[in-house]
């Protein structure tokens, strides 16, 4: 019997999230159509599918609006859509960008690559007058590392992986790093990302100056990215689990 409640608290849990990704995506993609931008940025992950469903159904706007993917799975949604799709070398210059995040501390600093796209995240973001976070309200967080407990990823040329890793344990010597496995279902051995890396998680506990711990670790041989997106959001949007609303929040 308790086991029975539990699964059911579960999908509880799971259905209330849902709700907050769906209000936190339609309402990010709703205020940039009525900014009216000419060539987007489309993120990665959940929250951003729901996104995505709001631009399909904005039929005239989706029509005009060029779309760059962040990831394999991103621009296979444009495609299955039918939406315009573009590339950074066509479009170097992008009016804004949606993205999800893994959380989001109280200045709009955000831990992202829980999917593994962080470098063409970061491209994208770049690239983009505007940069806009999505999720639900659990990815709220008054300091970085103490909601998302997988660790900042890291992506890592395959051959500099083990000795990234070592370094990075000299580093910080308190912080858990891990590469990160698939699952045995999926696939045997380490997630490989789109662009042929690997990545390391890397759990380093409450982080107090995120901008800082990105330049110490993007500044090794090997890195190819760090999963910190410091000073790159001018807003958030939260949906709220629990009720058909959510909140808006401007970077300081």
């Amino acid at each position: 019997m308790h086991a029975g409640i539990r699964i059911i608290r579960r999908q509880l849990s799971t259905q209330s999230a849902e709700r907050g990704k769906q209000w936190a995506g339609y309402s990010a993609m709703k205020y940039l159509i009525e900014s009216k931008p000419s060539v987007i940025g489309l993120g990665s992950g959940s929250t951003i599918v729901y996104a995505i469903n709001y631009l399909k159904q904005n039929t005239q706007f989706a029509k005009q609006v060029v779309c760059i993917p962040t990831s394999f799975q991103t621009r296979q949604l444009i495609l299955d859509y039918k939406l315009n799709l573009g590339s950074l070398d066509c479009y170097p210059s992008i009016d804004m960008t949606i993205d999800g995040a893994d959380e989001i501390d109280r200045k709009l600093n955000a831990i992202k690559g829980g999917g593994a796209c962080l470098f063409q995240e970061r491209l994208v973001a770049q690239a983009s007058r505007r940069f806009i976070l999505v999720a639900d309200n659990r990815k709220k967080s008054d300091q970085l590392g103490t909601k998302w407990t997988r660790g900042v990823p890291v992506e890592v040329i395959p051959m500099a992986a083990t000795s990234i890793l070592y370094q990075l344990e000299r580093m910080f010597p308190t912080a858990s790093i891990k590469l990160r496995m698939a699952t045995p279902t999926d696939k045997a051995g380490p997630v490989v990302t789109d662009n042929g890396n690997l990545v390391l998680d890397c759990h380093f506990g409450p982080i107090s100056d995120p901008e800082l711990l990105y330049k110490e670790i993007k500044c090794l041989t090997g890195v190819l990215d760090v999963g910190l997106f410091c000073k790159m959001a001018e807003k958030a949007f939260y949906g709220d689990n629990q009720k058909d609303s959510g909140e808006i929040v401007t970077a300081m």
